[in-house]
């Protein structure tokens, strides 16, 4: 019995121990991604120094010991003569400069005012030889989200600044009305594209209410200011206005779209369905098909390739904050991970 009640205290105790860690978590994380009154910091990485510096370590890595020396000073005499020559940048084909933002979409799209002051900063500085590049993955969410952080998207057009978006995973739902702004749309050969319409999902527990003798009291001052809910009794009447304005939303999505990329078939690919990279060009919602970075290192022949983004300054809390984040994700991808395996395993 004594052994019973030990286990049990034990077990208690752990399981306080880790309900407190995870709402420490919790707090740490919440801390950690609010703005508060912290200045944002802009860092602007030169990618093509990035990439030279890469090759440059790989060959004296690769190079016979003794022929180090000798490579480190033509080294030396290459970055003279790059300097030298960036002022003349102008009279290289293609773009002067080349801008690089990253939009990772969530379901909110909380990147969105973030991304809104970079490209702010880009239009302010970036003139009709430039290009932004604006590598984009997003699997959509929230309709109002996805409106405004692609309306940030058409302030690039609206400034006359040539935009390309790269999708390497996928740009779905709100993702691709992201996606259709561009200029020139590019797309990994197996990235998710596509998903041109409208989801609404509500549970209801009316019934299980009702059989617990539960009534639930919802008053309204407009016919339709409530059509579905989750506590109340639905009407068909109401199915059908929420269905009604579901299919006004997908509308005023297949015109925003349709408007953007005009030689897309609207009315036969807004139909909710996905399409792979290859596919996806062959229905025209994508213009070509090549990876981000193979789409940049072409471009770093010819161009300076600048990445451009805002931080938050990385204060203690921050950095534990997002350290815990990071942990609780891959704990959760692991155990995904685990039941996906599991599926195939022999029993």
């Amino acid at each position: 019995m004594t052994e019973w009640i030990v286990e049990q205290g034990t077990f208690l105790l752990q399981t306080l121990i880790v309900v407190a860690l995870v709402g420490v978590a919790i707090i740490l994380v919440k801390r950690a991604k609010e703005p508060g009154e912290q200045t944002l910091t802009l860092k602007i990485t030169e990618l093509n120094d990035q990439r030279r510096y890469r090759r440059r370590r790989l060959e004296l890595a690769a190079a016979a010991p003794s022929a180090r020396k000798k490579m480190i000073k033509a080294f030396r005499r290459d970055d003279k003569s790059h300097k030298k020559g960036a002022n003349d940048s102008r009279s290289c084909e293609g773009p002067q400069r080349v801008w690089v933002l990253d939009f990772h979409g969530d379901i909110k799209a909380s990147a969105t005012e973030h991304f809104s002051e970079e490209i702010s900063a880009l239009i302010d500085v970036a003139d009709q030889h430039d290009e932004v590049v604006v590598r984009l993955e997003s699997a959509g969410g929230l309709v109002h989200a996805y409106g405004l952080a692609a309306a940030q998207l058409d302030r690039l057009r609206e400034a006359g600044l040539k935009t390309t978006v790269c999708i390497d995973k996928v740009a779905a739902s709100g993702g691709y009305l992201m996606a259709c702004t561009a200029d020139h749309v590019k797309s990994a050969p197996f990235a998710v594209i596509g998903s041109i319409g409208v989801v609404a999902q509500i549970p209801n527990i009316h019934r299980l209410l009702k059989r617990h003798d539960i009534d639930v009291e919802l008053l309204t001052a407009g016919k339709y200011k409530r059509t579905l809910t989750m506590l109340g009794e639905n009407t068909q009447e109401g199915r059908e206005k929420f269905i009604d304005d579901l299919e006004n939303t997908h509308r005023l999505f297949k015109e925003y779209v349709g408007e953007r990329r005009p030689t897309m078939d609207i009315e036969t690919l807004a139909t909710g369905e996905i399409w792979y990279g290859k596919e996806a060009m062959q229905k025209q919602l994508v213009d070509s098909v090549q990876t981000s970075e193979a789409y940049l290192t072409q471009l770093m022949t010819t161009s300076r390739v600048l990445k451009v983004t805002l931080e938050a300054p990385q204060t203690m809390t921050r950095k534990l904050g997002l350290a815990v984040e990071a942990g609780v994700e891959r704990a959760v991808l692991k155990a995904v991970e685990g039941l996906e395996a599991a599926r195939w395993q022999k029993r």
